[in-house]
């Protein structure tokens, strides 16, 4: 087994194999919070107007995002775990727009099978992909917009490798490392009021959901889901 780690959107791009997209503040951490509340599947999209405009069709039921950390006009929800942890998601399909992790899953066209990953789903992750027995992986750290490295992002990476390669690092130190990092000091900026504290508090609760989330491309969309729910 080889695992690399790729960073930005560069990295997506480059990213060959089954290839792990980790987006923790906070794309998929929201994503991994709609599952646990039921939602059906996510449709992910890189652009605002193509999530709008799937919603008007009919295709997804809600919208949920962010442009610059804030949710669009004319979305459901913003790019907030714990916005999520209290929707009313069961049986809905999601459509998600992000400047990160969505952008990321959609440029990793190379991938021969794709997960989009967070802390919160890490050891699920890694499970999914020894189970899966491939010869390469690619995890590949998305950062701020794609373009930024993140301590949050490259550090999940570091703890995925880990995870795969059999060793049990410790997720305490995990998340005082990220605690320490820039991109968490973001929660406590009264400018970015949506930023909100317990975002940060549930992106960190490492390993506290307990599968993994698979992308596929179907009609032309990327498609996430729970592990192990299918294709309807």
């Amino acid at each position: 087994m080889e695992i690399r780690i790729e960073s930005l959107l560069e990295g997506a791009r480059r990213a060959e194999g089954t290839v792990i997209v980790i987006d923790v503040y906070r794309a998929f951490t929201t994503s991994a919070i709609a599952f646990s509340r039921g939602a059906k599947k996510i449709i992910l999209v890189a652009e605002v107007e193509d999530a709008l405009e799937l919603k008007r069709q009919g295709i997804g039921d809600l919208c949920m995002g962010e442009v610059g950390g804030e949710r669009p006009e004319g979305f459901d929800f913003g790019n907030s775990p714990f916005e999520m942890s209290t929707a009313d998601v069961e049986g809905k399909t999601l459509i998600q727009s992000t400047r990160a992790g969505t952008v990321g899953a959609d440029a990793a066209r190379k991938a021969e099978r794709l997960y989009v990953s967070s802390l919160v789903v890490a050891k699920a992750t890694a499970c999914a992909v020894q189970r899966d027995r491939a010869e390469l992986i690619t995890i590949v750290a998305m950062g701020l917009g794609g373009y930024n490295r993140t301590d949050e992002d490259e550090v999940c990476a570091l703890y995925l490798r880990n995870i795969i390669e059999g060793r049990s690092p410790d997720p305490k130190a995990v998340r005082s490392l990220i605690l320490a990092g820039a991109s968490s000091q973001n929660f406590d900026d009264a400018a970015q009021p949506w930023m909100h504290a317990m975002d940060r508090e549930i992106a960190l609760r490492v390993n506290s959901v307990p599968f993994a989330m698979t992308v596929n491309r179907q009609d032309g969309m990327l498609v996430a889901r729970r592990d192990g729910l299918g294709n309807s």
